[in-house]
């Protein structure tokens, strides 16, 4: 409610101090007849409307519960992030010191415990002070200043408006009447502590700060419980007027009001005259402890705090709207357990700092994301970027890993990460990994017809309208010839994929995909806003489309699942502070790959990650995963798996598809860069710290081909304009200059991928 102008309540002058004892006389006369004090105080017309006015007021009540700070938690309980308009830590009675009680009755309501809600004595000792003084005194007991609050609590719990609140100070006479006759009602119904009680754990201390335990903690470092004399006075005197008495802001004023109140201690007999002096001597003594609000307060897995906060205000069951869904957040007292390891999350923010510093001129973005495969818990959720909405290229509150629901960046390229969806697609079709294809191939004319089931004709083709077909280009020499799908999975061979994909249906990689939840099986044409197949456009297969680190982190945590895919989860559990449960995300698996295709894939891609990445460095933990690398490098991935633990690493642009060769990163000059350059290796320096948290089992061998499965390579020399690296190999052994990856370039908007 706005403050009433009218200046017959405006005490700045004689004239409104007199016109303002009628009006508090008039009240004092309401509120006696409300305590039953005999009708000869009360006189006159104007007293009888008063008395009508006050009788039709309503006298219950309304409380909704008390704002308190929500908390996000990790897996093992440690507090990651605060959450609160509010912050207020709500105590019983007996966990406040005695000395606290005995303060803030002797500032605010030295007869409390002798009314029955509305002190006459008081409205009369407060008119007699404003009519011959300059200050100004107030005459509202402890109960009615509960009732205040409670009535502030309860429209701000119900999103009213600031605006429309009434706050004290710009009361008129029908809100003191209220006030007063809600009081009444509050001492008929609860007990003198219990209001007591109330009132210590609603009142504003500072800012923010809220009730006296989160007051102790804030100013001293202590519970209320062990407050002392003079840590209780300040305390106590801070509750007038919470801006000016802010012992941080202004110490010398807030040490005359603690005076004061001690004083008003000592005259009430609360503490003698020794305790009073040792009392006043001493210094305020403050011991600050700040407890910031919100994941921009968090000490480290600020990213992860934001994604559960989408979580939270996405979630219907919270609220109706957005606003009452984040207003459960910052005032329901929620406690959020979620599933984050902070052991494993330290050792990813060091290494995605440690890849890329955040304030690299490149404004290259890193990320890793970590899922247990047989429960889709994550485990960690890290970038290189600072979570801050400050301006400067180290700055974002994009999320690398997530969607654009969740406060994500939307995903990147996925490059040759998208490779084994086409292989499973191929085992599915009743091939097998030793099948020999025609890779030789690097053009399909317009006129090819693609097989895709899922379209209305049953194909498509490879349009291009300038080339007048698709052109397919490896980044090295020498690859273009008969080969196995295995050597051409293992080197990540551009003209192997789409060899394959020639060979099968088209929609049947895109199934593959749609299952693993990598991405939708159609996508929106800008042009037309029409539904259409992913399959309609066959360059997917080479990683084409955007797909997020999170969503690719779940597909490849099947593959070390035995094909089970489990949906990733973050949060375990909701409570909120009046006891009530939310239902969390429960464990969701799902069977969406033969359990023998999967191990067959995963027969190559634990060769590529344990020769290929990790260089046989893992303590041989089995391990396997697979590289990418978009056009240019603007995305660079690797994604691998144990079974106890799936991580998917990018590094790459989030602002644009440009490459990134030529640019100077990490003060050194990359006229050509590749999932090996950043990606693997900030995978592998993080796998080998975490990994042994989570104990792994074997793949299981795959399928026996009738002959060799990786055939060597041919001296070659990667071609010059773009791609991962190949590298030279004889005699099928890898060598420190061939464990560079194999990375594929085509001209029809698709991946350099290795």
């Amino acid at each position: 409610m706005a403050q009433r102008n009218s200046p017959f309540f405006d005490t700045a002058t004689t004239l409104g101090k007199i016109l303002s004892f009628f009006g508090i006389a008039g009240l004092c006369g309401v509120l006696a007849a409300g305590l039953l004090i005999p009708g000869a105080m009360v006189a006159g017309n104007a007293a009888t409307a008063g008395i009508e006015a006050f009788e039709n007021l309503p006298a219950e009540l309304s409380e909704s519960p008390l704002a308190e700070p929500s908390k996000v938690l990790d897996k093992d309980g440690t507090v990651l992030a605060t959450f609160y308009a509010e912050n207020r830590v709500p105590v019983t009675i007996d966990k406040i010191s005695q000395n606290m009680k005995d303060a803030i009755v002797s500032i605010e309501d030295e007869r409390f415990f002798e009314h029955t809600g509305v002190d006459p004595r008081g409205i009369a000792r407060a008119l007699i002070n404003n009519l011959t003084s300059s200050s100004t005194q107030g005459a509202s007991t402890l109960t009615q200043q509960f009732v205040n609050n409670v009535l502030i609590n309860d429209a701000a719990s119900k999103g009213v408006d600031q605006s429309q609140i009434t706050f004290s100070g710009n009361k008129d006479i029908q809100d003191k009447l209220r006030e007063a006759k809600l009081a009444i009602a509050v001492e008929k119904k609860y007990s003198k502590d219990e209001i007591l009680e109330g009132y210590l754990n609603i009142v504003l201390f500072n800012g923010t700060t809220y009730g006296v335990e989160a007051a102790a903690q804030r100013f001293f470092s202590i519970p209320a419980s062990k407050l002392n004399i003079q840590q209780s006075a300040m305390l106590a005197g801070m509750v007038q007027r919470p801006a000016a008495f802010n012992p941080v802001k202004n110490p010398e004023l807030t040490l005359k009001r603690r005076n004061l109140v001690l004083a008003k201690m000592l005259d009430n007999k609360k503490i003698t005259q020794a305790e009073y002096k040792a009392a006043v001597k001493s210094p305020l003594g403050l011991k600050v402890k700040e407890i910031r609000s919100g994941c921009y307060a968090a000490k480290y897995a600020n990213n992860f705090c934001d994604y559960i906060t989408h979580l939270i205000v996405n979630d219907s069951q919270f609220g109706d709207t957005v606003a009452d869904r984040t207003r459960k957040l910052y005032r329901g007292g929620l406690v959020i357990k979620t599933t984050l390891d902070s052991r494993l999350q330290k050792e990813a923010e060091k290494e995605a700092r440690a890849a890329i510093p955040a304030n690299d001129s490149s404004n290259l973005g890193t990320s890793l994301i970590s899922l247990d495969p047989k429960t889709g818990n994550v485990l960690a959720m890290a970038q290189n970027k600072i979570y801050s909405p400050q301006d400067g290229t180290q700055y974002t509150e994009y999320n690398f890993n997530t969607d654009r629901a969740t406060g994500g960046s939307g995903g990147f390229q996925g490059g040759s990460t998208m490779k084994p969806m086409t292989t499973l697609a191929w085992l599915e079709s009743g091939n097998n990994m030793w099948d020999e294809i025609d890779a030789s191939r690097d053009f399909y004319e317009n006129e090819f017809q693609w097989e895709a089931s899922c379209l209305a004709r049953g194909y498509t083709n490879s349009i291009d309208e300038e080339d007048g077909g698709w052109n397919v280009n490896n980044a090295s020499d020498g690859f273009k010839r008969d080969m196995t799908v295995e050597y051409g999975l293992y080197w990540s061979i551009n003209t192997a994929t789409v060899a394959e994909a020639s060979e099968i249906d088209l929609c049947k990689i895109q199934d593959v995909a749609a299952r693993l939840k990598l991405m939708s099986p159609t996508y929106t044409s800008p042009a037309t806003g029409e539904e259409i197949p992913r399959a309609a456009n066959p360059p997917f297969v080479l990683g084409t489309e955007n797909v997020t680190p999170m969503a690719t982190a779940a597909a490849f945590a099947s593959f070390a699942n035995k094909g089970t895919r489990c949906e990733p989860r973050a949060i375990e559990s909701v409570t909120d502070a009046e006891g009530n449960s939310y239902k969390a995300p429960e464990v969701s698996c799902e069977q969406v790959l033969d359990e023998n295709v999967v191990r067959n894939l995963n027969g190559t891609l634990s060769k590529i990650a344990g020769q290929r990445v990790a260089r046989n460095t893992m303590d041989d933990t089995p391990i396997a995963g697979k590289t990418g690398t978009s056009n240019g490098a603007a995305a660079t991935w690797f994604a691998g798996y144990s079974t106890g633990i799936a991580t998917v690493a990018w590094v790459g642009r989030n602002d644009s598809n440009a490459p990134i060769f030529g640019m100077e990163i990490n003060g050194q000059v990359y006229d050509y860069a590749d999932s090996a350059t950043f990606a693997s290796p900030m995978w592998l320096a993080y796998m080998k710290d975490v990994i042994g948290y989570y104990p792994s089992e074997d793949f299981g061998e795959p399928d026996e081909a009738p002959g060799p499965t990786i055939t060597p390579i041919p001296n070659t020399a990667p071609d010059s304009a773009s791609g991962d690296e190949a590298g030279t190999q004889t005699d099928g052994d890898t060598t420190e200059e061939s464990t560079d990856e194999s990375a594929e370039e085509s001209t029809d908007n698709n991946a350099d991928n290795g």
